[in-house]
């Protein structure tokens, strides 16, 4: 697996990598890990490495990067932040950084990561001369990984699995420090041909993304089977579901509306604060029961929009980014789990990978997307309110009816709730289970019998989920064939 953001490192995407890892080895693969040694990354969460197998062999290569703190004071959020200062000294400033960020953006391609290039494919070429492997596997963003990984297979003549936790251009499109260059574009476009070309299977996180990922490849001339794997929630972190677990009671209860994730351009918590600034106007005596919690990365111009929130009487907790065990805590205790899909280009074809833990955690989710896969997905769940992110007025409603049933009428705090009403169900997107996708697809590159058993197959499981109808399968597999088989 070669893989840039892996533990220490913290966030979502770790967690895709960390959990394929830790599940793997049921189906009969074992694995061994090529990342970076001195990641240049926001966040980290030394509590991912726990869940590591110890036989799994990591190896770490150094990165020519600088750190995350000098990258940032030249990113887009600085200049944008800059922006905001007057006079001469800050405009200069303003225009070297962006100088500076400019000429990095054109001459590292596809990113900056790509100065770690060097250093993997070395260690990368080291590591498979000592131990033999059957694949490699790569997941990006960072996208220079790929690079790598397609390196390492052209040179090694091992199928080459490559994993779209994010698409290529969906990523340049809004990504903070994204390249804006025409020439940026055709140069990336032409790296992504020819990773494709050299791919013998590919894995997106979405079925409409294998779908757009399907399609480039014919554009380049590849024709790798194309599966969609959703990131998904792992059992054993969740534990039993539970009702709410809000501690306030009585007079003084809030409604805890949760927030768990980055909020950046992507997913941003504006349609949120529209509503709670109507709220306290129409109806003060309930915004002053709603508690907004974040938790997660924020960007600077998210920062900004939660600000407009200080003159009102609702409360907002900040508790920027938290460390897995903590962010589950913050679902579990949540009367609200707020779910946030910007409505902008190609949004339709992400989902957000805490939508998950949501759906499994079976607290009440306010869904705030565009129609897209998000909404499929969450199409007959019992406990899921969607509004478009434009229905500013569904929203005030929606929370002005649960603020004025379970705190204005002094309902008690922990109230058990039924909410799986229906035959709808979560479980076909464990971990475990979306790892066993993963194994077939690696049985089909290196032309193994898909139907070798796992230690896994013959266990019982408790968790393990349960068969998917056709239905399901559709939904959640794409093997979408360039040639038009699926």
């Amino acid at each position: 697996m070669v893989a840039y953001v892996f533990p220490p490192a913290g966030g979502a995407g770790v967690q895709r990598v960390t959990k394929f890892v830790k599940y793997l080895p049921e189906f009969g693969w074992d694995c061994s890990v090529l990342t970076v040694a001195n990641p240049s990354v926001p966040v980290f969460d030394d509590s991912l490495a726990d869940e590591i197998p110890e036989s799994t062999i990591i190896r770490r290569a150094r990165t020519l990067e600088p750190g995350y703190a000098m990258k940032n004071v030249v990113s887009a959020g600085a200049a944008s932040a800059c922006q905001k200062q007057t006079g001469l000294l800050s405009k200069v400033k303003r225009c070297l950084k962006q100088t500076v960020r400019n000429a990095g953006n054109a001459i590292l391609q596809p990113d900056a990561q790509i100065l770690w290039y060097p250093a993997a494919v070395k260690e990368g070429m080291k590591l498979l001369a000592e131990q033999p492997h059957d694949a490699i596997f790569v997941t990006a963003p960072p996208f220079s990984a790929f690079v790598i990984g397609a390196e390492l297979s052209r040179r090694s003549g091992l199928p080459l699995v490559i994993d779209y936790r994010d698409e290529w251009g969906i990523s340049n499109r809004y990504q903070e420090n994204r390249q804006k260059s025409g020439l940026s574009h055709r140069l990336q476009n032409r790296m992504q041909r020819r990773v494709l070309r050299q791919s013998s299977a590919v894995v997106a996180t979405t079925r409409r993304s294998a779908e757009s990922v399907a399609r480039t490849a014919t554009a380049a001339g590849s024709s790798p089977q194309v599966t969609a794997i959703y990131n998904g929630y792992d059992a054993a972190d969740i534990g039993p579901a539970t009702a709410c677990v809000n501690e306030e009671a009585g007079s003084e209860r809030k409604l805890r509306l949760a927030y768990v994730g980055t909020l950046w351009n992507l997913t941003s918590i504006e349609p949120v604060v529209t509503a709670l600034l109507r709220l306290s106007e129409t109806a003060p005596e309930v915004a002053a029961r709603i508690e907004l919690v974040v938790a997660g990365r924020v960007t600077a111009e998210q920062d900004a929009i939660l600000d407009r929130l200080q003159e009102t009487s609702c409360s907002v907790t900040r508790e920027g980014y938290v460390d897995h065990a903590r962010a589950i805590e913050i679902m579990r205790s949540a009367d609200a789990q707020c779910l946030l899909l910007s409505d902008v280009a190609e949004a339709e074809r992400v989902v957000p990978a805490k939508t998950f833990e949501y759906l499994a955690l079976q607290r009440p989710i306010l869904s705030i997307v565009p129609q897209g896969e998000v909404s499929e997905i969450l199409a007959g769940c019992p406990f899921a309110a969607s509004f478009t992110p434009n229905d500013v007025t569904g929203i005030a409603n929606y929370l002005k009816r649960r603020v004025e049933a379970e705190c204005l009428a002094g309902l008690p705090a922990n109230k058990p709730q039924t909410l799986l009403t229906s035959d709808w169900s979560v479980s076909r997107f464990e971990r475990r289970h979306l790892t066993g996708e993963l194994a077939a697809v690696l049985n089909s590159a290196c032309g193994f019998d898909p139907g070798i058993s796992s230690e896994a197959d013959s266990t019982p499981e408790t968790n393990a989920p349960e068969e998917p109808t056709d239905s399901d399968s559709a939904n959640l597999l794409a093997a979408v064939g360039t040639g038009g088989s699926s």
